[in-house]
């Protein structure tokens, strides 16, 4: 499902006054992470490669720095690689930045950066605005690599064989070229200009060990432009599956998370929050959605790139239209809604969102015995479920990675590179005493 394809009716949303403030705190409540040094979120690297002969690759780097307070952020130029052709953008406004080529012992004097690899040259960025307390600054990195040990070729063959840490990633092929060799599993989508790219996510804590093999064959000029994807939905028995248009949408680069933190299971709650970057030019409100079977409280919501606080509204669809909020899908009149209202996005401009909010759900979040159960169907790329605190995992249908919360609470992350949702059934039981 397209991310930003949210604007359902909310059910069962009696609990909610408009402005409604955030419950007080608990022990299970949301967590967000601090940091004194250089700290990032949201990573996702395009990677379009150049001629074959000439070992270089066009780089668009999009990331977010979240230390609050800082000012600067410190991109390293990898180990090997030329860097060309430096440009760097303030993602929200689109606006070009400041930014200098510093060594590495120049970056650990800064506090940010104490443990700067002292061989490495970094590209230091200087923001366009501090970053907020729980907030983001997000930066378009654009910049060219030369690195004939990555790219090379053999015979009528280009190979991309380079190790890639970040977990979402796109490499576009030269124009002509097809794919005929490709070690980690991705979509194979073609770009508009008729350029074949394959994109993927990698879930795991360790770098993708791509190598990518291309060969001459593919068309190109007009024969290569694609065509346009449809609503058509998939055929396949005995469920009517996703439009076309949505499977093959790039998926390692939507850019919608969302981590729920389980409340004691005999609430049947959790508190949530999902973050969003809406870019739809004339865009200036979000109507929220709340499954069928959920009721939902508490909402809140703030732009992360400000820190700005914004105010959630219950009306009808007829009153938003009064209203002239445009939240990008056809609201029925007479349907109730929360909406959140903000300034309308500029062409080229964007905001990143972050909505919180308490769901309870009996039927998806219950207590069976002593065993804890959290059955929902989850349907972004990125998702992540916090266990209550006392609690320990003994079952997760879907695969995950782990870690620890500070506070001792047990974190799975799903990282879902396919175009549908993940139906997670997980499990946990009490601790016992240490």
């Amino acid at each position: 499902m397209h991310p930003l394809k949210s604007t359902i009716l909310l059910a069962c949303f009696s609990c909610l006054a408009a402005g409604a403030s955030a419950a007080a705190p608990s022990r299970d409540g949301i967590y967000i992470p601090a940091a004194k040094t250089q700290s990032e979120t949201d990573e996702y690297t395009r990677y379009e490669l150049l001629a074959p002969e000439s070992g270089k690759f066009r780089i668009t780097y999009e990331v977010t720095a979240t230390t609050a307070g800082a000012r600067v952020f410190y991109n390293p130029i990898r180990p090997g690689s030329v860097a060309t052709d430096e440009a760097v953008f303030d993602a929200m406004t689109g606006k070009p930045l400041h930014f200098e080529v510093v060594s590495g012992a120049d970056a650990r004097q800064d506090p940010l950066m104490p443990d700067a690899d002292l061989d490495t040259n970094y590209i230091k960025v200087t923001l366009a605005r501090p970053v907020p307390t729980d907030g983001q600054g997000r930066l378009v990195i654009i910049k060219t690599y030369e690195d004939r040990k990555s790219y090379t070729v053999d015979g009528g063959t280009i190979i991309f064989d380079r190790p890639l840490g970040i977990r979402r990633n796109k490499v576009v092929l030269p124009a002509g070229y097809e794919v005929v060799g490709l070690t980690v599993p991705s979509q194979i989508l073609i770009e508009a200009d008729g350029r074949i790219g394959v994109s993927f996510v990698n879930g795991t804590e360790g770098e993708a060990p791509l190598v990518l093999r291309a060969a001459k064959g593919a068309q190109t000029g007009a024969a290569a432009a694609p065509k346009a994807a449809t609503q058509q939905r998939s055929w396949e028995s005995p469920f009517e599956g996703e439009t076309e248009e949505d499977r093959l949408s790039e998926r390692a680069h939507q850019d919608r998370d969302i981590v729920y933190f389980l409340q004691q299971p005999e609430s049947h709650a959790f508190a949530l929050y999902h973050d969003y970057t809406e870019s739809r030019p004339g865009i200036n409100g979000y109507a929220n959605v709340v499954r069928a079977g959920s009721t939902a409280s508490n909402p809140s919501a703030r732009i992360l790139d400000t820190g700005e606080t914004l105010q959630a509204k219950e009306m009808n669809g007829a009153e938003m239209a009064q209203m002239k909020i445009n939240a990008g899908e056809c609201v029925d009149p007479d349907a109730r809604v929360v909406v959140i209202p903000f300034a309308p996005v500029q062409p080229g401009q964007s905001l990143r969102l972050r909505i919180a909010e308490t769901y309870t759900a009996p039927v998806s979040y219950r207590l069976e015995g002593d065993e804890l159960v959290f059955d929902r169907s989850l349907g972004r790329p990125r998702n992540a479920v916090v266990l209550p605190s006392g609690w320990y995992c003994t079952s997760s249908s879907i695969p995950a990675t782990v870690s620890q919360l500070p506070d001792g609470r047990v974190r799975l992350d799903y990282w879902n590179g396919r175009p549908e949702p993940v139906a997670v059934l997980l499990k946990a039981r009490r601790r016992v005493a240490r």
